[in-house]
């Protein structure tokens, strides 16, 4: 006696996947709230407030629309199989086919040639948002260490030819004064920038690898001991953002926040001049050695691994 299964009708069949459609939309529906909705629009990724996240932004949109017409032609291939090939009685064999020459050339082939797509636009994107060419109009050494993060805004005139470190014991960097800002384990620092203005962070760290991101500028790049990466951003719109480090690096890595301010070029000029006043500056930047120093706020016990008591 062969497996007893309900005979559904073509009809039958079309009305209780209408159905259930239909109640699984309005459960979805009905738990979204205009933040979920903004977050729906938006594909899960922040609103872009960098010149260089469109690129990203879009790359991430055609993914996902890659990834539903993959989806569809799936979910299309085995709605037709469960219609086209159901038991029709109790006592029917279906025909037995070994093979389809089509169909398997065909997901081969598709999915190489996906790769290729994926992998051009992607390469296109990145060479886009990790671009160096363009003179920065303000360069601002970052210090990665554990677990916080030191922020040197140079000041006077600018030399876009430094490197931004030492070169044969001597220090080359873009400006000859600094003001700085450094976070400690009761305070987070906050990166000031100017909008509209090519920002290169030459990015530096004493001790592990880090990675410095900001979620809306859509780019981020490692912090890697003993190399000097360099990232370009141009902030398009003003406001508070946060900013963390992306990669493990040791016991307090969440502790290696940031906040963002992006503000007009008036503002960050009096927000250098505050950092003047107080009395935080140096001739060269902060970038480690006896500036990397035990966190305030951490225990004896608590020492960061790879800094200077």
């Amino acid at each position: 006696m062969g497996l007893q299964v309900p005979n559904l009708s073509g009809a039958s069949l079309r009305r209780t996947l209408r159905v259930a459609l239909l109640g699984v939309t309005m459960l979805v529906l009905a738990g979204c709230s205009e933040a979920d909705t903004h977050q729906i629009r938006n594909l899960a990724m922040p609103d872009r407030a960098s010149e260089q996240g469109p690129y990203t932004y879009e790359l991430w949109k055609w993914a996902w629309v890659a990834a539903m017409v993959t989806g569809v032609i799936v979910w299309g291939l085995i709605f037709y199989a469960v219609v086209k090939f159901r038991r029709r009685s109790d006592d029917e064999v279906p025909r037995q086919t070994r093979y389809n020459l089509p169909l398997e050339v065909f997901y081969t082939i598709a999915p190489v040639l996906m790769c290729v797509v994926f992998f051009f636009h992607t390469v296109r994107v990145q060479d886009v948002v990790t671009e160096i060419g363009t003179e920065p109009d303000v360069t601002v050494e970052v210090m990665g260490q554990q677990w916080t993060w030191t922020f040197n805004y140079g000041v006077g005139e600018q030399n876009p030819d430094a490197v931004g470190d030492f070169v044969d014991g001597e220090p080359d960097f873009a400006y000859e004064d600094y003001v700085y800002t450094v976070g400690d384990g009761n305070e987070i620092p906050t990166l000031v920038l100017p909008v509209d203005q090519r920002i290169q962070f030459n990015l530096h760290s004493p001790d592990v690898i880090h990675n410095f991101g900001v979620p809306s500028f859509l780019t981020r790049m490692d912090v890697i001991p003993g190399r000097v990466n360099k990232l370009q951003v141009t902030p398009t719109v003003e406001g508070t953002y946060a900013g963390k480090c992306y990669e493990l690096c040791g016991v307090y890595h969440s502790r290696m926040l940031f906040n963002v301010e992006v503000v007009s070029q008036e503002d960050y000029q009096a927000y250098l001049e505050e950092l003047e006043a107080a009395g935080q500056t140096a001739a060269e930047p902060l970038l480690g050695g006896s500036d990397a120093t035990t966190q305030t706020g951490l225990g004896e016990s608590q020492s960061q691994e790879g800094s200077q008591e």
